[in-house]
């Protein structure tokens, strides 16, 4: 064993044994549809400068969901209710009166210049300070708009404690400097020498400006500090109310309860049967592929399991059905790595069969590195855009995606590595071709060195294909239309007390078989039925309240409201912002590091895939909700990763063969990547098929959205993203990428586009 192999198992076993310990002592936050949470019912009241309407209330959902963000609740629930009320639903909150009262807060921050004591107030309040000292303020000057930032940090050299540093945006610094200079023509200790920083109506700071500044020089620096012996807990929830913004109009929290899991424990125990078979089904299916080295790249995905799950435990990351069913599912997509390896190693082995297993493996993980660098660098690109710009849903998405990559690279170039390599140097293993998994060629590869198919002959037939389920997809969207769930449209929060008790599952059944298979059920308070649901009449709410009867006796409805969409305007606008903007710098990485063309053609995929997917729930007519949010985000990652693997073949192929047509070099690619690309597949389509058959109806349009977009992000890596690519060549004398081989010079090589053989 050499010394690189020691120092990975030695730091695989380091970091295995520390999420093992993190599994066994902490638990992990479950989201609303896993174990409930807190329910609140806020009412918006007119304030001096605003209406409690329709629009203030929409405005103040969105800062709530700021807040609510900031306060760690990830995954929340907030909807309108009415006019003039707003649902809030946080899944696994361990102090609901301190989440409340930061939620309630009108969080007004203004600052002021201090009056003297024979100058007229003005326009501004007479207030205490922190210090008791009345002061007569002037007007407002700066508002909590102004602020760009606002966080809490402790200042141990000075020993003034936790504070709360300020920056301002460009005009409110202008204004900041202007304050503090007009105060700095007053002399020391003088009261108007002083800047009070209000925060609903109250004078949190009122600090005077230090004696080096000059009159109507100010503090030019466009930020300040918040001081007033604050704690910690203090000093970061003022942090967190300034960053959230002012609430448009109060609020008073007219309703607080408890509220049950949206799935009952049959679904979730269903959803847990499908997911430990999927995975057994992907490890055995590698371990039958690869032999041994499959069954020990199966261990490293047990291992990335438990570091994964460890990391997101740790983080507080909120655990929902669908996040977990995508953590699963990246138990599956994790593979991909590991079969990039064996694929380079098998072609190595079969170009030099009387190199060393040990030789031929080391050198397929050095040549998978590009592609799984390039293929991974890109998801977290898409995975850390959406956790900055995004929010709610969106945001622990991008979460959740960043953990999984990088614990899937840890898997895969660490533990895997060092399992392999270890069993490399066994002359047992290294002899019997048949055990290691290495030696023999496989049978995908096989049937194509026995066909030799050219793909790439006509790429324009490829895209016709595509542009004809690309047209079928638009169709579906323009006549049938997109069915968007309540999350999007809003509809109808109905609440019912029955004479019998009636679990969450009964209840879900029961209104399933009368046609509301869409409802979302929950228990509410002291034993009480709420459903949340689309549009529904007075005599679908009628037929709705019968079926509960059947189960629960005498049905009395307690509570009956239109909801607003829980994905509001903004929340969606600001999830196409962060997904283009991520699709964009993937462009920009993807020209960097391959061709324009490349990069134009591996957008183009994903577009491809993802216009077919929501045409395919559109002449479905499935539901497009929060749930096909998460798949399409997970297919958008897929589509890219497949891409990027063919195409940094073609890269790597072409920069060896100048003077070969583009149109042999990527066919060869093609035909080199596709055993990846099938056994990748397979892989997750192990776990996907499990969820879909044995999840039950929870999971089902989620399993059906991943399983079109698996399907359909193979075929357009290859037979889309290619050919569009090779069109966009065509014409452009631009010389192929240079290409520097890694290590030795390569001499004595069999070129397979020199020659004619195939691998």
């Amino acid at each position: 064993m050499t010394r690189a192999t020691t120092v990975r198992a030695v730091l695989a076993a380091a970091v295995l044994l520390v999420s093992v310990l993190i599994t066994l002592t902490m638990s992990p936050r479950l989201g609303l549809d896993l174990q409930g949470g807190t329910r609140m019912v806020l009412q918006a009241k007119d304030s001096d400068t605003a209406k409690a309407d329709r629009e203030s209330t929409d405005r103040t959902l969105e800062v709530l969901r700021k807040r609510i963000d900031s306060l760690g609740v990830t995954e929340p629930t907030l909807t309108r209710s009415g006019e003039d009320r707003i649902i809030v639903e946080l899944p696994d909150v361990q102090d609901p009166r301190k989440a409340a009262d930061v939620i309630g807060r009108t969080a007004q921050l203004t600052f002021h210049g201090v009056q003297g004591p024979g100058e007229p107030a003005g326009d501004g309040p007479a207030l205490p300070d922190e210090e008791g000292r009345t002061l007569a303020l002037g007007p407002a000057v700066i508002s909590g708009a102004g602020v760009k930032e606002a966080s809490a940090a402790f200042d141990a050299q000075q020993g003034a404690g936790w504070s709360v540093s300020l920056d301002f945006h460009k005009d409110a610094g202008r204004d900041w400097t202007r304050l503090t200079g007009e105060a700095a023509c007053h002399p020391v200790q003088d009261e108007r020498r002083r800047v009070a920083i209000v925060l609903d109506k109250k004078v949190i700071s009122s600090p005077q400006v230090s004696p080096t500044v000059a009159c109507n020089t100010g503090l030019p620096s466009g930020s300040t500090q918040i001081t007033g012996s604050f704690s910690a807990d203090e000093a970061r929830e003022l942090a967190l109310l300034i960053q959230g913004g002012a609430l448009p109009v109060p609020v008073e929290i007219v309703e607080q309860r408890t509220v049950g899991p949206t799935l009952g424990a049959d679904a979730i125990d269903a959803s847990a049967r499908a997911a430990v078979i999927g995975a057994a089904a992907t490890a055995l299916f590698i371990t039958v592929v690869y032999r041994l080295f499959g069954a020990l790249a199966a261990v490293a995905l047990g291992a990335y399991g438990v570091i994964s799950y460890a990391a997101l435990v740790a983080l507080g990351v909120t655990l929902t059905l669908p996040g977990l069913a995508g953590f699963v599912l990246a138990i599956g997509m994790a593979v991909d790595a590991n079969v990039l390896v064996f694929e380079r190693a098998r072609e190595e082995h079969a170009l030099r069969p009387g190199k060393s297993l040990r030789t031929s493996l080391t050198a397929g993980f050095r040549h998978a590195w590009s592609a799984v660098a390039d293929s991974n660098v890109t998801t977290l690109i898409a995975a850390g855009l959406l956790f900055f710009l995004g929010s709610g849903p969106v945001k622990g998405f991008g979460v959740t995606l960043g953990i999984g990559v990088l614990a899937s690279m840890f898997s895969a170039l660490v533990i895997a590595r060092a399992l392999t390599e270890t069993a490399a140097c066994s002359r047992f293993v290294s002899d019997y071709r048949g055990v290691n998994g290495i030696a023999s060629p496989g049978r995908v590869r096989t049937w194509i060195n026995r066909r030799d198919p050219q793909l790439m002959r006509s790429p324009r037939r490829w895209l016709l294909i595509s542009a004809a389920l690309i047209a079928v997809a638009v169709a579906g969207i323009l006549v049938r239309g997109v069915n968007l769930g309540v999350e999007f449209t809003g509809g109808r929060l109905v609440e019912y007390s029955t004479s019998r008790p009636v679990d969450v599952e009964s209840a879900r059944t029961a209104l399933a078989g009368a046609g509301f298979g869409d409802a979302e059920v929950t228990t509410a308070g002291a034993g009480d039925i709420s459903v949340r649901t689309g549009d529904l009449d007075n005599h679908d709410e009628y037929a709705l309240r019968a079926a509960l009867a059947e189960e629960g006796g005498e049905t009395t409805k307690v509570r009956d409201e239109l909801i607003g969409p829980s994905l509001g305007d903004e929340l969606r606008r600001n999830a196409l912002i962060a997904l283009a903007i991520a699709v964009l710098v993937q462009l920009g990485y993807l020209a960097v590091r391959f061709r324009w063309t490349f990069a134009v053609a591996s957008v183009g995929a994903l577009v491809h895939d993802v216009v077919i997917l929501v045409g395919a729930f559109a002449w479905l007519g499935r539901t497009v909700d929060g749930i096909f949010l998460a798949a399409l985000l997970t297919v958008i990652g897929y589509s890219v990763n497949d891409s990027v693997v063919v195409f940094d073949r073609v890269r790597e192929l072409w920069a060896k063969a100048r003077r070969k047509p583009l149109s042999d070099v990527a066919n060869l690619a093609v035909l080199q990547t596709v055993p990846r690309t099938v056994n990748t597949g397979m892989g997750a389509l192990f776990i996907l098929v499990a969820l879909a058959v044995l999840g039950g109806d929870s999971l089902a349009d989620f399993a059906l959205a991943l399983l079109i977009g698996i399907v359909v992000g193979t075929y357009s890596s290859v037979m889309t993203a290619v050919p569009a690519a090779l069109l966009l060549e065509r014409g452009r004398k631009a010389p192929p990428p240079a290409h520097t081989p890694r290590g030795k010079s390569g001499a004595g090589r069999r070129d397979p586009l020199d020659n004619g053989a195939r691998v």
